[in-house]
């Protein structure tokens, strides 16, 4: 009854010019005879072979013995970074699940961005440069002393980071923003500025690339652009959680620590998550749409609270009384 259930479940994920057996063969890498005895029933799965395709095609087990909403579910919880090479790793792990969605017309990704999403802020600039600088400082403890100017990322970070930012950019994507979103990188740059960790014309360097990257993700808000669309909502305050849809599947993202998320693909979760984050968007404003005087004002307000920071910068080097 189980193994049935758990078939039908993987099933219903495929995409219909793929074949049960195929996948079951491909995930547990065993011959397509092999695969097609468990397919049929005449062999078992065992419980190694049924948590590998669990988390290939991201299932909660315990979600097949039960037909009811309920209280409790199973996640999958991120592996915890705690370094340079598991930051790249990380990169390369979410660029892996993101990279079939590509491959369905019909996905979309629904961001609540409390924050700058992590896909505008990793490459190879000043400010991606920056932002790897301050999630390390936050994981790694070998970084307490480190400065800014002492942190040279390697070259697979750096590969990692630009080929998700790359896929990131060709999804169907709809963010959720705040005049707020943009309130953790610019504390993040003062903090470190008043802690001696970059200095006031670095500060300053960053503030300009924040400007700019501003400016670059006010040019895709277009009325006529297809993969991305963006929220205003002055009203509730984002949380970070990231719903991925596919035609056959969703997935939930739900922040815990700096990049680390529970992940679930509990339906009747995801669907409460969806309804809620629908919830959202009808109360926001759809920047795409509302005009150009709509969007200027958003990104205006935005871009005076990065020139409140380099002001406040400049001030202190002209104040500097020691």
């Amino acid at each position: 009854m189980f193994q049935s259930k758990f078939l039908k479940e993987i099933q219903s994920q495929l995409p219909g010019n793929t074949s049960l057996i195929d996948a079951i063969a491909t995930a547990l890498d065993i011959s397509y005879d092999a695969a097609h005895r468990r397919t049929s029933l005449k062999s078992k799965l065992s419980i190694d072979e049924c948590i590998i395709l669990a988390k290939h095609y991201h299932i909660a087990l315990d979600s097949l013995f039960e037909t009811t909403e309920k209280s409790f579910i199973s996640v999958e919880k991120t592996k915890h970074i705690h370094n340079e090479k598991e930051l790249e790793d990380y990169f390369k792990t979410s660029y892996d699940s993101l990279l079939p969605l590509l491959q369905q017309q019909a996905s979309r990704i629904l961001y609540s961005a409390k924050d700058i999403p992590l896909f505008y802020t990793i490459g190879d600039d000043i400010l991606s440069r920056f932002k790897t600088y301050v999630w390390l400082k936050l994981l790694d403890n070998s970084f307490n002393t480190k400065t800014f100017e002492q942190f040279s990322p390697g070259v697979g970070l750096i590969e990692a980071a630009k080929n998700l930012k790359g896929l990131y950019q060709n999804l169907n994507t709809i963010e959720i923003w705040d005049i707020t979103t943009v309130n953790s990188t610019l504390k993040q740059i003062h903090f470190y500025n008043q802690a001696g960790q970059i200095s006031n014309s670095i500060a300053i360097e960053l503030c300009e690339a924040l400007k700019v990257l501003m400016k670059t993700i006010s040019d895709r808000v277009d009325v006529n652009a297809s993969h991305y669309q963006m929220y205003y909502n002055e009203l509730l305050l984002m949380n970070n959680n990231v719903l991925v849809s596919t035609p056959n599947q969703q997935s939930l993202y739900v922040p815990f620590s700096i990049l680390s998320y529970y992940l679930t693909s509990d339906t009747i979760t995801c669907q409460q998550a969806e309804a809620y984050l629908n919830q959202q968007l009808q109360h926001s404003k759809l920047l795409n749409t509302s005009g150009e005087k709509e969007k200027r004002t958003f990104f205006n307000r935005i871009n005076a609270k990065i020139d409140a920071l380099k002001q406040l910068i400049e001030a202190t080097q002209v104040l500097d009384f020691e």
